[in-house]
């Protein structure tokens, strides 16, 4: 059965940077109506950790979910734009691992940076949503941390790989968020 992304993408007119993950995980799984909403998920303990020194800042544990306001907040803040690399997929096997998910139709990369432009630099959030996006464009999935320059169109940009924030890549929270951390400050976001 095929999935369409539930979401429309996140694009603050300041954008700078597009964070590209591969798709949202099944609907019962979430905590709130936003990306990476799997209270599982570590994307907003890392933005707490680099942006407030504070891995729970944009946690609301009573509540099992995330401060949605206060991170939309902070992405408009930063310029950062939020989408994934896949706009239909099917599930192999009905869970959330990017491993079983099937791309049926890629996002038009190129139609959200005609509404960002100011954006240069794109991050892939795990190595599916690498893969999925250099399997275009021609560039070579970067290492761990690291960035490449790239086209779309007539369009510099610079790719960066960061590990996954999903609990099943196997990094502590703190390691993961200096990653992130180094690119932030590298584009001039932090």
């Amino acid at each position: 059965m095929i999935e369409r992304h539930p979401l429309a993408p996140f694009l603050p007119p300041n954008a700078r940077l597009l964070m590209l993950g591969s798709f949202p995980p099944p609907h019962n799984r979430w905590c709130m109506e936003f990306f990476y909403p799997n209270r599982t998920n570590m994307m907003w303990e890392i933005f707490g950790a680099v942006f407030f020194n504070d891995a729970n800042h944009l946690v609301d544990a009573e509540n099992k979910t995330f401060r949605q306001c206060e991170i939309e907040q902070l992405l408009r803040q930063r310029g950062i734009a939020i989408y994934d690399t896949a706009s239909a997929v099917i599930r192999l096997q009905g869970n959330a691992s990017d491993k079983y998910l099937q791309v049926v139709e890629k996002t038009d990369i190129p139609d959200l940076l005609e509404q960002i432009p100011y954006c240069h630099d794109i991050v892939c959030t795990g190595q599916k949503s690498a893969e999925t996006l250099c399997e275009d464009y021609g560039a070579k999935v970067p290492a761990m941390g690291e960035s490449h320059t790239f086209y779309i169109g007539q369009r510099e940009m610079r790719l960066w790989r960061m590990p996954s924030s999903s609990r099943a890549y196997p990094m502590k929270i703190a390691d993961k968020a200096q990653y992130y951390k180094a690119m932030f400050s590298n584009i001039g976001i932090l």
